[in-house]
């Protein structure tokens, strides 16, 4: 890694940056969804009150996705904290289905302990667990992302002794301010921090716009000019090569 790169600082988006996330969430959504209905029917059933209609028949994971959208509405400063989003629109939906506050809010709470194993499943690229540790020598590290993930709940979470989670401050992307929040916990500039993130409206953006410089991720091949200091890549693992060319046009 070359010494003459103008860096001092990188941030990282999580999702679909480091690991590829559809079919993670996919199964988190259903796997805690189906969790949740099989173990309702089973604790009402060992109360002696087997249910007419299960709950995900009466509420399918529609319902919820529906409930979900109508509290971000209601809640605009929460619409980025999908945790609470999620939480508060199982216990609605768990009251509609009959039951009393303290259990809906008691099974929705277990129902997101068994969300949040599912959505810590992500296999990162294989790239990645020797990127990080290379780039930790050379470069001060830190994750931003609008995602639920607690970075240190896995393994990559070692080289990241910086970590944001955006929707909880209630600033989502592309708000400037989880950004900010991660530069003056580096100690350190935007002219001096590269960002690397997989959206444009989420990463490319806010970060540009604060005098970061960008590693976008977009496998799309085609010809559209960027500005200055946004850099296209293929996947993260072209990060290195492109911090040496970087550094060879600074030095």
């Amino acid at each position: 890694m070359p010494t003459t790169t103008p860096f001092q600082a990188l941030t990282f988006d999580l999702d679909d940056t480091l690991w590829d996330n559809h079919g993670v969430m996919v199964e988190t959504e259903t796997g805690h969804y189906a969790w949740l209905d099989e173990a309702l029917e089973a604790w009402q059933r060992n109360r002696g009150q087997p249910p007419a209609r299960r709950f995900a028949e009466r509420f399918p994971l529609e319902a919820f996705l529906d409930q979900r959208r109508e509290l971000a509405a209601a809640y605009p400063l929460r619409r980025g904290d999908f945790t609470w989003l999620r939480e508060q629109a199982l216990q609605r939906l768990l009251v509609a289905y009959g039951l009393d506050s303290d259990a809906a809010r008691s099974w929705a709470a277990a129902a997101m302990e068994r969300f949040m194993v599912l959505r810590h499943q992500v296999t990162p690229h294989s790239e990645v667990e020797s990127l990080l540790s290379t780039l930790g020598q050379h470069y001060r590290l830190a994750s931003i992302t609008n995602g639920n993930v607690d970075i240190h709940r896995l393994p990559l979470g070692r080289h990241f002794p910086v970590a944001i989670a955006a929707g909880e401050l209630l600033a989502p992307k592309p708000d400037a301010r989880p950004f900010l929040a991660a530069l003056a916990r580096l100690g350190t500039t935007p002219a001096r921090t590269l960002h690397v993130g997989d959206s444009w409206r989420e990463d490319v953006e806010p970060a540009h716009r604060l005098g970061m410089q960008v590693a976008w991720i977009s496998p799309h091949i085609d010809d559209m000019p960027l500005p200055a200091g946004i850099h296209r890549l293929n996947h993260v693992r072209e990060l290195p090569e492109l911090l040496r060319l970087v550094g060879g046009e600074q030095g």
